[in-house]
């Protein structure tokens, strides 16, 4: 649904997007993290039509960004960092001015508008005009507006921001359930714990350079190694953390309590259960510590930095 190979746009002498290659299926949710200035805008903008690439190529559904622009604006919906909301319309009439511009029916637009205020919480808000909304419910009605035309793909930059906890809850749960409904989506985003909870792969991009991509889960096992487990028992380990060395590489322990690093967690932890009760030491928890992308993420910039120190 979205696929990029090779993708790069130059400015004079700085080169803002390098070679940016990408996919994202239908269904899926890629997590484009990066610090400001890293290209992602740059590459949102390529991805739109709105900018030609220097390089490379890119398709959206299927149309291709430099020869068929209609399509692809036809085809995608964006949440900017900056809206352009009209303050002076009240909802119902933003939303009909952008449902014409989309092309849909007097009928479909209203139809559409209703359901997703509904949808997002806003349907107090209809009648008020967008000067008298918070900054949560104006974010919210800009992703409503990138939602109306149904686009097979969307390209989210920062879709909670300014929005208290109910209201991000609320549309972190329709990303989900957008993804469900067979959307491609590319959510930029600064917040990590929301990127890790929505986002079905991960790319990392500095200096206009995807660094590193992957699932959360792989990006932790490859770039922050084995997992580690955490095992608490009644009572004392005495000697059985010295039992278990063979079987495990002990990073940490206390009288009732061990830390372990393994490559493969199916196997080895009934084993360490299996020699613990034979020692009549019971365990009370056994479970993998987390890890975050916050970690995954400061270990990929500091190896980038080393590489270009």
């Amino acid at each position: 649904m979205i696929e990029t190979n090779g993708l790069s746009k130059q400015f004079e002498s700085f080169l803002a997007v390098d070679k940016v290659s990408l996919t994202v299926q239908p269904g899926e949710v890629l997590a484009l993290l990066g610090p400001n200035g890293a290209g992602k805008t740059t590459t949102v903008r390529m991805l739109t039509s709105i900018l030609k690439p220097t390089a490379g190529w890119a398709r959206i559904a299927g149309y291709d960004v430099v020869k068929e622009p209609a399509g692809v604006r036809a085809s995608v919906g964006v949440l900017t960092e900056h809206h352009g909301l009209y303050v002076r319309m009240r909802s119902e009439e933003y939303l009909d001015f952008f449902g014409e511009v989309y092309g849909l029916t007097l009928q479909a637009r209203r139809t559409r508008s209703v359901q997703l205020l509904e949808r997002f919480g806003m349907s107090e808000a209809i009648g008020k005009r967008l000067g008298e909304y918070s900054k949560g419910m104006r974010q919210k009605l800009a992703l409503i507006r990138t939602m109306l035309h149904d686009p097979p793909v969307l390209l989210l930059d920062e879709p909670t921001s300014a929005m208290d906890p109910q209201s991000a809850k609320l549309v972190r749960d329709a990303i989900s359930d957008l993804r469900s409904e067979k959307r491609a989506i590319i959510l930029c985003t600064h917040n990590l714990p929301e990127a890790e909870q929505l986002a079905d792969r991960i790319a990392i991009i500095r200096r206009g350079r995807i660094v590193t991509q992957g699932s959360p889960v792989a990006l932790k096992r490859e770039l922050l190694g084995p997992a580690l487990l955490e095992l608490r028992v009644v009572g004392l380990l005495n000697g059985a953390v010295q039992d278990l060395s063979d079987l495990v590489e002990v990073v940490g322990a206390g009288a009732d309590w061990l830390r372990y690093r393994t490559a493969d967690p199916v196997v080895t932890n009934p084993l360490v259960l299996e020699r613990l009760a034979a020692r009549r030491i019971p365990v009370v928890t056994l479970a993998e510590v987390p890890r975050s992308l916050e970690d995954v993420y400061l270990q990929v910039v500091e190896e980038d930095d080393k590489m270009k120190g």
